[in-house]
């Protein structure tokens, strides 16, 4: 199978250039980077791709098996980067991509030399000690109005989770994503993020590392960004003034700027 084809991969900016590698969250694609790659393009080559099941993926490749993993996901990150012959390539990860970059990086170390984790979370669900930002019952009530009515919860929540409230229209481009995602493969999608638990991986992370996060983020508030960065010896945090989870929409210039910042120290 043509990979570049399977996960509808783009590549834009300098053909030589130092490579940046985009990587969406759950129920979006990678037009939710629309904003940020014209500033990055302009110094670097830039790779953005479709998990499968997402945006413009051969949905035929897509499977529960795997994809009911984040490794599924991972997997996808290291075959994009084989197929391009990517090594030491900066991954940009948002939300629960920022954990699958982690997870791609351990099973393909030569391929990506930093990361950079945009509104990360490696456990939604609260803990002994730890601050993930739901209850179990919350994750099962959010995944329960998700599985029987996924168009009411896409239009319910994608608002929420983007913030922005005096903004509707970013909250409808985020509903309208949702939206287009095949009910059945959001569904195990939803699962598989809500559900996860990655906090031993970060031990592994010893590449660079930009953490950003959102002063005001309902889904990774400010105790996970403090957490993540805290496992990582190697990360940086940095608090953007900004609300919601998406802010590479929300907040496209501080957001460019976080990341063109790292990016500038590592060359």
């Amino acid at each position: 199978m043509d990979i570049l084809s399977r996960n509808n991969v783009s590549v834009t900016g300098l053909a030589h250039g130092p490579v940046v590698v985009l990587a969406h969250g759950f129920g979006c694609d990678q037009n939710m980077w629309r904003l940020a790659v014209p500033a990055l393009a302009k110094r670097y080559r830039v790779v953005a791709f479709d998990y499968v099941g997402s945006g413009g993926s051969d949905l035929s490749a897509w499977s529960h098996e795997r994809y009911s993993s984040l490794q599924g996901y991972a997997q996808d990150v290291v075959e994009v980067c084989e197929a391009l012959d990517l090594e030491g390539a900066v991954f940009v990860g948002h939300s629960v991509s920022a954990m699958v970059g982690v997870l791609a990086t351990r099973m393909a170390p030569e391929r990506i030399g930093a990361l950079v984790m945009v509104a990360p979370s490696p456990r939604y669900i609260d803990d002994d000690g730890y601050r993930g930002g739901f209850t179990s019952d919350d994750i099962d009530e959010l995944l329960a109005s998700l599985e029987s009515n996924y168009l009411g919860w896409s239009s319910a929540m994608a608002p929420v989770i983007m913030g922005n409230p005096e903004r509707p229209e970013l909250g409808q481009e985020l509903t309208n994503s949702f939206c287009a995602t095949a009910p059945d493969i959001a569904r195990v999608f939803a699962r598989t993020t809500f559900l996860s638990d990655t906090r031993e991986d970060l031990k592994s992370v010893e590449i660079p590392t930009l953490v950003l996060e959102c002063a005001q983020d309902v889904i990774a508030p400010r105790e996970v960004g403090a957490y993540v960065h805290a496992a990582i010896p190697s990360s940086r945090l940095v608090t953007l003034d900004a609300t919601g989870h998406c802010p590479q929409l929300s907040a496209p210039e501080a957001t460019n700027e976080a990341i063109l910042d790292f990016l500038a120290a590592q060359r």
